[in-house]
């Protein structure tokens, strides 16, 4: 086989890649030998254990009127550094922002200031010093005194440019987090969602729980598990898809109002808009329905959002989306009417509805002739409605085919009472009017069994287990799932989800 001549252009990218990674390597050198210089001299930073700061970088920056002349100490990662001759000055920052430091040879001494100056970007020092400000109006410490911490032995990214590369961005985001103030306020913002969202549900009288990660049984939802073994008992294992199952049995048990915010594991595929761990919140209370979770899902986000951004308004990839409740409510074949111009209410049998989808060249996951009116009808949902819902909407009474732990619509067997919030054309939550009913809920996991027989390795598992628990009683229940990462991908602007997760599943490097 012919070998593939290299263009110049390539060449010359290839050599500056080789020069940059070898004076990389001469700078780890050099930084590894002021280590062992410093080790020698009994130095070692890293027999530091504890440092006794009095301020932060905030708190001296706000409280300048008090804090003026007086002296403080504070400590962070070096993040610049202009010492020539006699004086100069850093940065350092902290949790907070910054705080810039002053040196001078007549505070400090000859000594100090030559070893001051042997201190790379990336370090991490003690400061003690007095407050004041510069001619330019920044508030700044005089240095009196300092001490190294802990070595940065490889050096940060160009500052300006911080880590381009996406890739190496989630790989290493402890050096994205260093470099960026953006990515670090994604995550603060993050924190503070679900703060928010606890503090709303804390107010209605929901009690958080905590329920299993492992079960023999992956329940919940249509999902590919994760799988593993326990050694000690032998079995098969599952890292759950849901919270679901377990959240109704402390219903049964009398807990009237549950939530939990916790990860869920689904082994399928990747994009900007899943990973296979996700964070989601998913509540349960007793004697209501999904009216109720409707009026909960949009009264909260809009709490969240005034509490984090003070306004319920964001823009998300140059689109202004309102959070403000009431959301618009259209039911699903309401809404497959209105945007792709059949009315499944017309049809009287499964025939029809299959005629429509081979008019319309419409792809299934399933064999045409296996498909209900019910799987077409949310199959035309799919095709047509999901991507054109941008303002927050609820689409409601989902087909009883695919909503398998969902109590009828009153008044129409062949729909249930369950609803998805859609913003930006993307699922946002899913609730229900739970099904209470054991014999139909069994009824209901038997079907799903028939499914996974003709293929679908996404159909429900039969929870023997859960069946018991209805049969000892579960009042009328209304349930709601939220996807936290979703919610912070709007509220933050983040085009990707592996941009509000801290750290995303990768593909390890060769």
């Amino acid at each position: 086989m012919e070998e593939k001549q290299l263009t110049k252009e390539e060449i010359k990218e290839l050599r500056l890649a080789a020069k940059a990674e070898e004076e990389y390597n001469v700078l780890i050198k050099e930084r590894r030998e002021k280590l062992s210089r410093l080790q020698e001299e009994g130095k070692d930073p890293f027999d530091v254990y504890k440092v006794e700061r009095t301020h932060n970088s905030k708190e001296i920056n706000e409280n300048y009127d008090e804090l003026e002349g007086k002296e403080v100490k504070v400590a962070g990662r070096m993040m610049s550094k202009r010492v020539h001759g006699k004086a100069g000055f850093s940065d350092v920052h902290d949790r907070y922002g910054k705080i810039q430091l002053y040196i001078k040879i007549d505070i400090v001494g000859e000594e100090k200031i030559k070893e001051y100056k042997t201190f790379d970007i990336g370090d991490f020092v003690s400061i003690t010093g007095t407050v004041f400000k510069t001619k330019t109006g920044e508030v700044t410490l005089q240095i009196q005194d300092f001490e190294l911490l802990a070595k940065s032995l490889r050096p940060l990214p160009e500052k300006f440019h911080g880590l381009k590369d996406p890739d190496l961005r989630y790989r290493q985001r402890y050096v994205d987090l260093i470099m960026s103030r953006d990515v670090k306020d994604v995550f603060l913002k993050r924190t503070a969602i679900i703060r928010y969202m606890r503090e709303f549900l804390d107010n209605k009288e929901f009690i958080e729980v905590e329920t299993p990660i492992l079960s023999p049984i992956a329940g919940g939802a249509a999902a590919r598990p994760f799988n593993t073994h326990h050694n000690a008992l032998d079995i098969d294992m599952f890292l759950r898809i849901a919270t679901e199952l377990y959240l109704k049995r402390l219903i049964v048990g009398g807990f009237e109002k549950v939530y939990e915010i916790g990860r869920n594991f689904r082994n399928e595929g990747m994009d900007v808009r899943h990973n296979p761990e996700f964070t989601v919140m998913e509540l349960y209370e007793a004697y209501a329905d999904y009216n109720d979770m409707m009026e909960i899902t949009e009264n909260m986000i809009a709490y969240i959002c005034e509490k984090v951004l003070g306004t319920t308004k964001v823009t998300y990839e140059g689109t202004e989306i309102d959070f403000m409740p009431p959301w618009k409510r259209i039911t699903m074949t309401d809404a497959v009417k209105e945007y792709a111009g059949v009315d499944f209410s017309q049809f009287k049998s499964d025939e029809e509805a299959r005629n429509i989808a081979k008019e319309k060249n419409i792809k299934t996951k399933k064999e045409l002739k296996d498909c209900t009116k019910g799987d077409l009808l949310n199959v035309f949902f799919e095709e047509f409605v999901e991507d054109k819902l941008i303002q927050p909407t609820f689409i409601t009474d989902y087909p009883v085919e695919i909503s398998p732990l969902t109590k009828k619509k009153r008044g129409n067997d062949e729909l249930t009472e369950r609803f998805e919030g859609f913003v930006y054309g993307r699922e946002l939550c899913n609730a229900y009017s739970e099904l209470n009913d054991p014999i139909v809920q069994k009824d209901r996991f038997l079907q799903q069994l028939r499914e996974r027989e003709l293929g679908d390795d996404e159909a429900y598992m039969m929870d023997d287990d859960f069946i018991n628990a209805l049969e000892i009683g579960m009042p009328p229940t209304g349930g709601l799932g939220i996807g936290i990462d979703r919610l912070v991908m709007f509220l933050t602007d983040s085009s990707s989800i592996r941009d509000v997760l801290l750290f995303p599943t990768m593909k390890p490097l060769k």
